[in-house]
């Protein structure tokens, strides 16, 4: 007997919802729209047949080409290469990320020669520094001089070079921030250049800005000055000061932008002590090593000033020095001025020298009514001292002269020099010519004029390392910066060198090197170029008349600017020169006169007397008048007093007599 199935307790019958819910059941049927419907989802309408009807002969063609791969060898191709088509093609889509061979780069940029490295027991730095080649000048046998050699090389970073040439004449200062991020180099050509290492490639050395701080207006008439020193603030390298041939120094912002300037003082009264400013040219000047707010300056006028540029550059302290040398009045030119401290935290030391040759010590915190040290006759008499510097422990003083010598000061004993040497000079023609001390004082560096560093023993004096950098040119400014290990020069041909080791040095021109070469714009060739801010708007004025001055007659091709003493843009090549007045189009001797009077109106009144053009139409307003005709019938007759032989013009009175 078969089992009885079981109750449906919740009477849902899954049978049931499948034969209601299928399209083929009686029940959906019996829809009429849904049969005529039905159709079109059967037999050869179906979905799969409809996509096999799109695309006939798809599975054939499948099959034939899989065939075909798999028997087809890879030696049967043969495909004719073509260089400058492949070339042309990119070689993919998107951003493309060069490949740098910085090895490569850094091949290019060894220097071929090192210098001479040299010991001995001479004072002359020429004598020490002769010969080719590196060679250690020693009483020791010569079997391991060229491991020695090789030890000296590299404990100096000058075995490779990257050359910035973007002014157009000697340089005389330069100043690098803390980080070592950003270069500012000063000129000759009174201007400042702004560099940035994180921006430049090997193939874009170039200045981002060009500032010329005593510029008053944006043409080429203005006045401007040589700029003798700038210095980036040690403490706070947001602000630079700048010292050019004027009797006001300036405050500049990372960026160039003026913040402040000093006043200028009244050169009318005799007693400096009561004067608010340099009445004459300031020569030099430097910041305090810890105080973010002061600096000092030195001028032509006898005077150090210090300055609080929290205040807008206010005077803070005045230092009067009186020169003792016969029929100087008391008074001389400050030529060099450095502020050191002590890491002990000792007080500061503030030392200047002066033309009379005198050097002179005060405390750097004052007071500075009487110098702590002064030694008159440190150099010859009339002789520009332009090098100057500290130590960084404060102990040490070294000056270069202009009377071909280099003396080092013990500060403690301030009154006989330590050591000297007999070194040429150049401060007859390049009064900024320095020499500074390494970062943590162990070596000194300075060059010469035939263009060598010269790296010194800081206790003899003795060159340690010669080494040319820029041949038959001098070297006027230095700079060894402390985190980079880079020393930096600046030469009479306008051309900064970056000395450098890659495995010694840091960031700086390693950066620059370590970046892909950028492909060469036009804007990268300056003689192509011209600076926005001298550039002229409008018309375009042509130089002594000239209108062809870029095209020629026959081809119509460009020529090089002029390079006799003007720009592209008209603008004097020497900022001391004059401004040329330009010839407008409106001139008499314009070649394009007659082209002018015949196609401008009115162009011709320029030429024309404005009297003799008015006196021409006299006759014609006087027979024809224009605006009075209508009155010139009633017009009464003009009847003046007729005056006889007979009668005498009456008398004048007589003026009475107080």
């Amino acid at each position: 007997m078969a089992p009885s199935p079981r109750p449906n307790l919740t009477g849902f019958d899954i049978r049931k919802l499948a034969a209601a819910s299928s399209p083929s059941s009686l029940k959906s049927l019996k829809d009429p729209w849904k049969r005529m419907e039905e159709w079109r989802y059967t037999g050869p309408f179906t979905r799969w047949n409809r996509f096999k009807g799109a695309f006939p002969g798809l599975g054939i063609a499948t099959v034939a080409f899989t065939f075909y791969c798999g028997t087809m060898q890879e030696d049967d191709i043969e495909v004719e290469e073509d260089e400058a088509l492949k070339n042309f093609l990119p070689g993919g889509f998107g951003k493309q990320e060069k490949e740098v061979n910085v090895a490569l780069q850094f091949e290019r940029s060894k220097r071929q020669n090192q210098g001479t490295s040299a010991l001995g027991d001479g004072r002359n730095l020429e004598e020490a520094g002769e010969g080719n080649g590196a060679s250690r000048l020693d009483d020791s046998d010569g079997d391991d001089d060229d491991d020695d050699d090789s030890e000296e090389e590299d404990e100096y970073p000058v075995s490779h070079e990257l050359v910035l040439k973007t002014h157009e004449r000697p340089i005389t200062s330069m100043t690098l921030d803390p980080s070592g991020s950003r270069l500012i180099t000063a000129s000759t050509d009174c201007t400042v250049k702004f560099h940035d290492f994180a921006s430049m490639t090997p193939t874009t050395l170039r200045a981002f800005k060009s500032v010329d701080p005593t510029a008053t207006k944006s043409s080429a008439s203005s006045e401007t000055h040589p700029i003798h020193h700038v210095e980036f603030n040690p403490v706070s390298p947001s602000s630079i000061l700048v010292i050019s041939a004027i009797p006001q120094a300036k405050i500049l912002s990372r960026d160039g932008e003026p913040l402040a300037e000093s006043v200028k003082g009244d050169m009318y009264l005799r007693d400096m002590h009561n004067t608010k400013g340099h009445i004459s040219e300031i020569t030099t000047g430097t910041w305090h090593p810890t105080n973010r707010d002061l600096c000092v300056t030195a001028g032509t006028d006898s005077t150090l000033r210090i300055w609080d540029c929290s205040v807008r550059m206010r005077q803070k302290d005045i230092i009067v020095h009186k020169s003792r040398a016969a029929g100087s009045a008391g008074r001389t030119r400050m030529t060099a001025v450095s502020w050191g401290s002590s890491p002990q935290g000792n007080s500061s030391c503030l030392v200047a020298a002066a033309l009379d040759g005198s050097l002179v010590m005060w405390n750097g915190e004052g007071p500075y009514n009487r110098p702590t040290a002064e030694i008159r006759d440190a150099h010859q008499r009339d002789t520009w001292t332009g090098g100057l510097d500290i130590s960084s422990d404060g102990r040490t003083v070294v000056t270069r002269g202009g009377d071909d010598t280099i003396k080092l000061w013990d500060t403690r004993k301030f009154k006989l020099p330590v050591s000297s040497v007999s070194h040429p000079s150049t401060s007859s023609q390049y009064p900024t010519t320095g020499i500074k001390y390494s970062p943590i004082s162990t070596s000194i560096i300075t060059g010469s004029p035939d263009g060598s560093l010269y790296i010194l023993n800081p206790a003899t004096l003795t060159p340690e390392l010669t080494t040319p950098v820029t041949p038959s040119s001098p070297l006027i400014s230095l700079l060894w910066h402390p985190k980079l290990n880079q020393i930096l020069t600046g030469s009479a041909n306008a051309e900064t060198h970056v000395l450098y080791n890659p495995s010694l040095s840091s960031r700086g021109a390693l950066d620059i090197l370590s970046r892909a070469p950028k492909r060469r714009h036009i804007d990268d060739d300056p003689a192509l170029t011209t600076d926005t801010s001298m550039a002229l708007t409008g018309d375009i004025i042509a130089p002594n008349g000239n209108l062809n001055t870029n095209r020629n007659n026959h081809g119509g091709e460009r020529r090089a600017a002029p390079l006799t003493g003007l720009t592209a843009s008209g603008r004097s090549r020497d900022p001391r020169r004059p401004h040329i007045p330009l010839t407008t189009p409106f001139a008499k001797t314009n070649p394009d006169e007659k082209h002018v009077r015949d196609n401008i109106p009115l162009s011709s009144m320029r030429d024309e007397d404005p009297r003799e053009a008015l006196l021409k139409y006299a006759e014609k307003a006087e027979k024809d008048p224009m605006f009075t005709n209508a009155w010139r019938k009633t017009q009464p007759k003009t009847i003046y007093a007729d005056l006889s032989g007979d009668e005498e013009e009456p008398e004048k009175k007589k003026v009475k007599k107080g």
